[in-house]
């Protein structure tokens, strides 16, 4: 006579974790299965943008500044001596 094999297929996890429920709930359009933890990175503060407008702090402050310095010197500080060095003869020096 043959032992009979018992099958334990149908018997229910004691623990209540069934892995074919965990793989349906894991699946997405793109095959990754963490997509889904991944996605707080690239929403709300994370976007790409706001990642980006933090890195360079004071800059379009200093950008201005120095568009105002340079009209102001351009209309204000005119100098006379444009294109006269010492050597040519126009400055003196005693």
């Amino acid at each position: 006579m043959r032992p009979t094999r018992i099958r334990l297929a149908g018997r229910p996890s004691i623990t209540g974790f069934d892995p074919k429920k965990l793989a349906a709930a894991s699946k997405n359009a793109k095959g990754d299965p963490w997509a889904r933890y991944e996605a707080w990175r690239y929403t709300g503060p994370f976007t790409r943008w706001n990642r980006f407008k933090g890195s360079f702090p004071g800059l379009g402050i200093a950008t201005v500044a120095f568009g105002v310095y340079l009209v102001a010197e351009q209309l204000f500080f005119k100098d006379d001596h444009h294109g006269h060095d010492v050597q040519g003869g126009h400055t003196h020096i005693s």
